[in-house]
């Protein structure tokens, strides 16, 4: 199955523990045959939550530029490019549902790339809930699942 990860999986790698979310559960992942995507918006994301970990002096500047890079140039996780029209238009589609921009294209990328977004984020997984978002989802990938990451690792 084809999975986009949310930015919170990736933070793990950039030395940003997560609880609940086990540091190797993108491994996990890779190792039941799922092909992995993140959202070419995840490397920004990253880095902005990361700089205040830097600012703060938890973490330096150096570790969180490593994790990125390891994320980027790892050949079993494949990066989206956000600025393509089908991802940007579903995305602006998706902006009337969901406040977050970077939620919104997260959410375009894997609807458009794979057949599941993997995700904690209760905004994202409510959206199933509303017959305007799922119309949204349906009309562009009518097999499109939003999952945990529980969910993903059963299936």
């Amino acid at each position: 199955m084809k999975l986009l990860l949310d930015t919170t999986y990736l933070l793990p790698a950039i030395g940003i523990s997560v609880k609940g979310i086990p540091k190797e559960a993108l491994i996990e992942l890779i190792e039941r045959g799922h092909k992995v995507f993140v959202s070419g918006i995840s490397p920004f994301e990253l880095s902005a939550k990361g700089a205040k970990y830097v600012v703060e002096g938890s973490l330096s500047s150096e570790r969180i530029i490593r994790g990125i890079r390891a994320i980027v140039y790892d050949d079993t996780i494949a990066t989206i490019p956000i600025y393509e029209s089908k991802i940007l238009a579903a995305a602006f589609k998706l902006r009337s549902v969901l406040n977050d921009f970077i939620d919104c294209l997260i959410l375009s990328s894997a609807i458009v790339q794979c057949d599941a977004l993997v995700t904690e984020d209760k905004d994202i997984k409510n959206l199933e809930r509303t017959e305007e978002a799922k119309g949204l989802l349906t009309a562009v990938n009518p097999e499109f699942q939003i999952r945990t990451l529980s969910e993903a690792l059963r299936s």
